[in-house]
């Protein structure tokens, strides 16, 4: 029973040892911007190339839906279409809608 323990406790420490040995060699320097606005600036510039990613999807599928309505002769679904297409210009062109109207 006491060997069968030793070899437990074995087992437990060389997987501790070889994690954190993984931890400390996986560690790699994060170099910081001289400026903080600049980071800011570059957080910001990817937050509104997602959103306009975001536009340009809704815009497809809007397009999708009207397509899908002149084939199918459905108004609803033509309406809805151009809501989304409507939706999807102005999401895709949020930041510079925000530029104009903050001057």
């Amino acid at each position: 029973m006491n060997n069968k323990f030793e070899k437990r406790a074995k087992r437990v420490y060389t997987m501790f040892a070889c994690l954190v040995l993984v931890t400390v060699m996986t560690v790699c320097p994060a170099f910081a911007a001289d400026d903080p606005l600049a980071v800011v600036t570059n957080l910001s510039d990817f937050i509104f190339s997602l959103i306009r990613a975001i536009g340009l999807i809704l815009l497809g599928f809007g397009i999708l839906q009207i397509g899908l309505s002149l084939k199918s002769h459905d108004p609803s679904q033509r309406a809805n279409g151009m809501l989304t297409v409507a939706g999807g210009i102005v999401i895709t062109f949020t930041k510079e809608i925000l530029a104009l109207i903050t001057g």
